[in-house]
């Protein structure tokens, strides 16, 4: 991550600056990411990211500063030339790009470190960019326009760190369809406007991993994550494709393996029996300190409008589903009626009572939506929607389901920042997570009741996917694995975005609605816009 040391600017963030004062502002608040641009570079610069591979004829990573100019880095290799003087170079690939050749950013970095280097008294007789994956060079003069140049890049970066909001997102232009940042930027989604170029800085699709086993131990060792119980590999999996761990039950994580998840800003959940969450790890290290100052600064009343669009979007999409799955006109037409209500809300309190009315309406025709073979496969009670503590079975599925999504929406917000304790329509005060629990309101019907819907009409949960005692009804490990199994299904299922028209999976949607909160407190973004199926 590249931010201020001590008022001296990083060569990196001014290298943004000239392509997009948005990305040094990102850069600077600690947004990283890992696409495929990123992964070209550093594998570019694998070796010529090893000081100790350095040699007489050659300084590798060197370490330079201009205190005068404020300015601090590393040119990634100096070359004593015969003469005394220093031949400078700059490693590069060029992975998304038709020409290879030296761009203005470029440019500017090779002028800043030429001037470090003369600060300390060198003499640099030559500046090059060698672009690895063509093995071609291109020498850059460092004339006096470009050390103005650079100069007031470096004034301008540091104005662009010093700023509480983020500078604007560029307007339908071409930097961005290969910039590395896009997933965290997301230009077009800043204006709520239909996507019309490919996005090719997608980020790698890994994999949550489930730990269920009970009396299990999940550790790492070379690189993998890998389950043991009783002596006895469950199964291993290479860290590069975890995107998170969540833990459901009596499951031992070695701190090793979390010390080495929190590096990789990667999350791990902990749920109880029944899929409560109930803790989760974060890094010390996390992005967009400013927004997340800005949470707790402002109250709740002052997101009143992204509450509403919130519980809006909920309940209009609890009426899609039913609308569609289901055969119960009465309780489609009352949702229909309650979304026009949110508009006129004027307090949170008014905002839960029309969100209250919604879910009776809704799951007053929740079992309509099941199919007469899965109504006659399982034959189960449904008293209507209770929380924890519920004992029939349709409850016990959904409230698990809902646990799933509640890790979900923590890891997205945790991964961004944002504190998930402080929140738009949940009161913090019940010590939950509560912009968590506001984040997955839209998603419980497009993902979780979907999912055990889904599950039941296709019959396959498991008839001994429960087990009754005097504690109540708990789902057993087959059952608790068909669960999983249902919701990471859709989690992974895309689709087209309402809003932006382009496809996204579930779990992806869930990180772009996080980062149009984060948008909101940043202030790049007027107004929320919720995912609504049609």
């Amino acid at each position: 991550m590249s931010t201020p040391v001590d008022g001296s600017v990083p060569i990196s963030l001014v290298l943004h600056t000239k392509f997009c004062p948005r990305r040094t502002w990102l850069e600077a608040n600690g947004e990283v990411t890992d696409t495929y641009q990123m992964q070209a570079g550093h594998q570019g610069h694998r070796r010529v990211d090893d000081p100790t591979s350095s040699r007489p004829h050659q300084l590798r990573q060197l370490a330079i500063s201009d205190p005068a100019l404020g300015i601090h880095g590393r040119a990634d290799v100096a070359e004593p030339e015969s003469d005394g003087s220093i031949h400078v170079v700059e490693y590069k690939t060029a992975p998304l790009r038709d020409v290879v050749a030296a761009t203005p950013a470029h440019k500017v970095q090779l002028a800043l470190q030429t001037m470090c280097l003369e600060s300390a008294g060198h003499r640099v007789s030559r500046a090059t960019v060698r672009f690895v994956d063509s093995r071609l060079s291109e020498e850059v003069p460092i004339t006096d326009e470009l050390r103005a140049q650079a100069v007031e890049l470096v004034d301008e970066t540091r104005q662009i760190i010093a700023s509480p909001t983020a500078p604007a997102p560029l307007i339908d232009d071409a930097r961005c369809s290969k910039c590395s940042h896009m997933p965290v930027c997301l230009p077009d989604e800043k204006q709520g406007v239909p996507v019309r170029r490919r996005i090719n800085a997608k980020k790698p699709v890994g994999s949550v991993i489930h730990l269920t086993e009970q009396g299990s131990r999940c550790s790492v060792k070379t690189g993998r994550l890998i389950v043991k119980k009783r002596g006895e590999e469950l199964g291993s999996v290479p860290l590069g494709r975890v995107d998170g761990v969540t833990v459901h039950g009596n499951v031992d994580v070695s701190s090793a393996a979390i010390r080495e998840l929190s590096w990789h800003q990667k999350a791990v959940v902990w749920c109880s029996f029944s899929g409560r969450v109930y803790s989760w790890t974060q890094p010390a290290s996390s992005p967009n300190g400013l927004s997340r100052s800005r949470q707790h600064e402002l109250a709740s009343d002052d997101f009143l409008s992204l509450a509403k669009q919130m519980i809006e979007t909920k309940i209009s999409n609890q009426r899609t589903l039913l609308r569609r799955n289901g055969d119960c006109p009465r309780p489609v037409e009352d949702l229909a009626i309650l979304t026009q209500q949110v508009d006129a809300a004027i307090s949170r309190n008014e905002l839960f009572g029309i969100e209250g009315a919604a879910a009776k309406a809704y799951f007053s025709g929740f079992t309509s939506m099941l199919k007469h073979g899965a109504k006659n496969k399982y034959q189960f009670d449904f008293p209507g929607r209770e929380g924890r503590g519920s004992i029939d079975p349709i409850n016990v599925l959904l409230n698990y389901a809902y646990g799933m999504l509640t890790s979900e929406c923590l890891r997205a917000l945790v991964s961004i920042g944002l504190d998930p304790h402080i929140g738009v329509l949940h009161s913090s005060y019940r010590n939950k997570p509560a912009l968590a629990l506001d984040l997955m309101e839209e998603f419980r019907p497009t993902i979780a009741d979907s999912a055990i819907i889904s599950l039941l009409n296709r019959r396959e949960f498991p008839l001994d996917g429960f087990v009754s005692n005097d504690l109540g009804t708990r789902l057993t490990k087959d059952g608790r694995r068909a669960v999983i199994e249902a919701v990471e299904t859709r989690l992974s299922t895309e689709f087209n975005h309402p809003v932006y028209d382009y496809k996204v999976t579930w779990r992806r949607a869930i990180e772009v609605q996080a980062r149009q909160v984060l948008a909101l407190l940043e202030g790049s973004q007027e107004r929320y816009f919720g995912v609504r199926v049609r």
